[in-house]
């Protein structure tokens, strides 16, 4: 993923209404809701509702399907993992020791050193 990727992905869900349909379109999983369930769950008149809707389509965090007369809309699951892992990539990279269970350093003892270097120096 690249940055201006992940920056419009987080732009999209800096807003309640839309952080608010993404997460119970997470929940909701492959099956995804109607624009009438999620209207009727949220909240939300429905020109609003496709508004936010139209936003993360756009983006890629959440895709569409024709059933009949209805559409249905589900989280991208793996556009979300790839923002994460952007958001993460290289985690603790420059650290001189683990910061946690999930995010170890990788740098080799060359990069670790060096990193040590420029921290002193800045």
């Amino acid at each position: 993923m690249k940055s201006k990727e992940a920056i419009s992905a987080l732009g999209a869900l800096a807003s309640e209404a839309r952080l608010s349909i993404f997460r119970l379109l997470v929940r909701r999983g492959p099956a995804g809701y109607t624009p009438t369930e999620l209207t009727r769950r949220l909240g939300v008149p429905a020109p609003t509702l496709s508004f936010h809707l139209r936003e993360l389509v756009n983006v890629g965090l959440v895709a569409s399907r024709r059933e009949g007369r209805n559409l249905h809309y589900r989280a991208q699951l793996e556009r979300m993992q790839s923002v994460v892992a952007f958001l993460t990539d290289n985690c603790c990279s420059l650290a001189d020791e683990a910061c946690g269970p999930d995010c170890q350093p990788l740098a080799s003892s060359v990069q670790m050193a060096d990193a040590r270097k420029l921290r002193k120096g800045a």
